[in-house]
C-alpha cells in the first residue's frame, strides 16, 4: 500500500475514520466547506501561474477575484456542508477573496524564482528496499538558483501554527524526501507555507539528521496500521467535520446544515488538449 501525509493523519487523528476511509472505503457525498474552500484557492493560484508563464505577465487582481467567484459557483454541489452555526457561505467565499488577495499583492509580479512544477504528483520511499512508499501532491516547486529548491504549500486554515508545530510539520519534509529523490541536483531545499488568511509566509529547512529521523518515525507509523487489528473511534472537537459522523457510533449523528445549490453548474473549463485549468 501506498501511503500519504493524509492517509497517516486520519489514522492519528481517528482509527475508526481510517478505517471508514481506507480499509472499508466507504464512500460520501458530503464536502465540508473548508475543503471546498481550499480547492477553489488553489485552483485560482495554479491558473495564476500558468497564466504567467503563458503571457509573460500576471492577470489583474480584478481578474483573479472575478475567476475565482465564477469557479465557486460553477463547481458548487448540494452536499457541500457548513459545521459551524455562525457562518454561512458568504463567510466563505470572502475568507477565500482575502486569501488570494493577500497573496496577490505579497507576491507581484509572481517573479520570485522559475516555478519547475505545479500541483506536482511526488512519490518517494523511506527504506532502501522501497518496501514504505509515500506520495501527495506539491501545490508549487520553486528552483531559486543552481541546486537551490522551494517547496511552496498553501493553506486557507483560519488557525496559524506556531513556530514549534512549523517544525515538527512531516508533510512537507515528506515532499524534501520525494524532491531530492527525483532531482539529484536539488543539494538545498527550503519549505515555505503561505498561510493565506494571514498572510504569513512561514520557512524551515530539514537537516539530513532531521530527514532521516522522520524516515524512521514514519516508518514506525505505517508498521503501527498495518499490525492493528482494531480501528477504535477517537471522539473530539474533529468529529463535527468527519464525513462519516452520522455513521460513526461516537460521532452522534448530528445533522449538519447544507447550503442550496446554484442554479446552473456547468463543467470546470480546462484548456484545451492541455490538461490544465483555463486561464483567466
Amino acid at each position: 500500500m501506498q501511503y500519504s501525509h493524509s492517509r497517516l493523519s486520519s489514522y492519528e487523528n481517528c482509527p475508526k475514520q481510517f478505517h471508514f476511509r481506507y480499509v472499508e472505503k466507504v464512500k460520501t457525498e458530503w464536502e465540508g466547506i473548508e475543503a471546498y474552500l481550499g480547492k477553489r484557492v488553489h485552483e485560482i493560484l495554479e491558473r495564476l501561474y500558468h497564466h504567467v508563464a503563458r503571457y509573460l505577465r500576471p492577470p489583474s487582481l480584478g481578474q483573479v477575484q472575478r475567476r475565482f467567484q465564477q469557479d465557486w459557483q460553477t463547481a458548487w454541489h448540494d452536499h457541500v456542508r457548513i459545521v459551524r452555526d455562525d457562518r454561512d457561505k458568504s463567510f466563505y467565499v470572502r475568507q477565500g477573496e482575502r486569501c488570494l488577495e493577500n497573496y496577490y499583492r505579497s507576491h507581484y509580479p509572481f517573479d520570485q524564482g522559475e516555478t519547475v512544477a505545479l500541483e506536482h504528483q511526488v512519490e518517494l520511499a523511506l527504506d532502501p528496499e522501497g518496501r514504505y512508499q509515500m506520495r501527495g501532491i506539491i501545490d508549487r516547486v520553486v528552483r531559486t538558483g543552481d541546486g537551490r529548491y522551494e517547496i511552496h504549500d498553501y493553506k486557507t486554515g483560519a488557525t496559524l501554527p506556531s513556530p514549534a508545530q512549523i517544525e515538527r510539520d512531516r508533510q512537507l519534509a515528506l515532499y524534501q524526501i520525494g524532491i531530492q529523490q527525483a532531482r539529484p541536483d536539488a543539494k538545498e531545499v527550503e519549505l515555505v507555507w503561505h498561510y493565506l488568511a494571514f498572510n504569513k509566509t512561514l520557512r524551515s529547512q530539514r537537516s539530513p539528521a532531521q530527514l532521516a529521523d522522520l524516515r524512521e518515525a514514519t516508518i514506525g507509523r505505517i508498521q503501527e496500521i498495518e499490525a492493528a487489528q482494531e480501528f477504535p473511534a477517537r471522539p473530539s472537537a474533529l468529529c463535527r467535520w468527519c464525513e462519516f459522523n452520522e455513521r460513526c457510533p461516537a460521532g452522534g449523528g448530528r445533522e449538519i446544515p447544507v447550503e442550496p445549490p446554484p442554479a446552473t453548474a456547468p463543467e470546470l473549463q480546462r484548456q484545451e488538449g492541455s490538461g490544465q485549468l483555463a486561464l483567466f
